[in-house]
């Protein structure tokens, strides 16, 4: 099988794309996306997307992980595969597109993708983490000296503790820096530090304004490893509303496999 493949990058969080609208991938085979995800036997990437056509939306994005398991909502995922989409000409500034966690509203300007993300009215805690949900699960924590952390171990640990290795998590850690804050993200199926993750860069701005004790419409920047993002939302106690996540996206290459 031959097919045509399409690589994007949000914030150095890398994905690999098939325009699948004639519905001529077989996306039942894991194997086979796990193969194309790997960096040393296929493209290489953070996670595999599908644009496929669905009635009444512009697009449908579906989501795979790069261990080749479906996902659950990627932030930075949903912003590469509408650059796609407007690549396409399927859209132009605009779109309303249906994902695994329902439906997002996105605009792009030049390469830059601002995506309205899943509102969130549960906010957990785990000591002193925060336990979230933004299309994703999070564990976000307030950390020192985070440059110099090993965020590999510190995350793999926390992933794989007798709380979450059934369901898996997303491990974030975050610190305050003169311009807003920093944050690196261990991603569950990458099993390994990225970097960047969209829901991780939303769900660590709602734990800083709850930190910060910040209420009311809210813009907080997010600098991670590949880049910069920003988080805005509208706050009223735990309910979190009007949730954006704005950033790059870029195409990379494409090529036959």
């Amino acid at each position: 099988m031959k097919f045509q493949f399409f690589k994007y990058q949000g914030a150095g969080n890398d994905f690999i794309i098939v325009d699948n609208r004639k519905r001529d991938f077989d996306a039942h085979n894991q194997d086979l996306i796990q193969k194309l995800c790997d960096r040393r036997f296929g493209i290489g990437a953070d996670g595999f997307m599908l644009l496929q056509d669905k009635e009444g939306y512009d697009f449908e994005m579906v989501y795979y992980n790069a261990d080749g398991a479906e996902g659950s909502m990627c932030g930075n995922g949903g912003r590469c595969i509408v650059a796609f989409a407007k690549d396409l000409k399927i859209i132009e500034n605009s779109t309303v597109f249906l994902a695994v966690d329902g439906v997002h509203h996105a605009e792009i300007s030049d390469n830059e993708v601002n995506l309205q993300m899943i509102d969130v009215h549960d906010i957990q805690r785990d000591g002193e983490a925060f336990v979230l949900n933004t299309g994703s699960p999070h564990y976000v924590a307030f950390k020192d000296e985070l440059a110099k952390r090993n965020v590999y171990q510190e995350g793999y640990d926390i992933r794989n503790n007798a709380s979450y290795k059934k369901e898996g998590i997303n491990v974030n850690f975050i610190q305050p820096e003169e311009q807003g804050y920093f944050v690196r993200t261990f991603e569950r199926g990458v099993e390994d530090e990225t970097l960047a993750c969209g829901t991780g860069a939303t769900a660590a701005a709602m734990a800083a304004a709850i930190q910060s004790e910040l209420q009311g419409d809210i813009k907080i920047p997010i600098r991670v490893l590949g880049g910069n993002l920003t988080i805005s939302f509208h706050r009223a106690g735990n309910s979190f509303t009007k949730v954006f996540l704005q950033g790059p996206a870029q195409f990379v290459f494409t090529g036959t496999i």
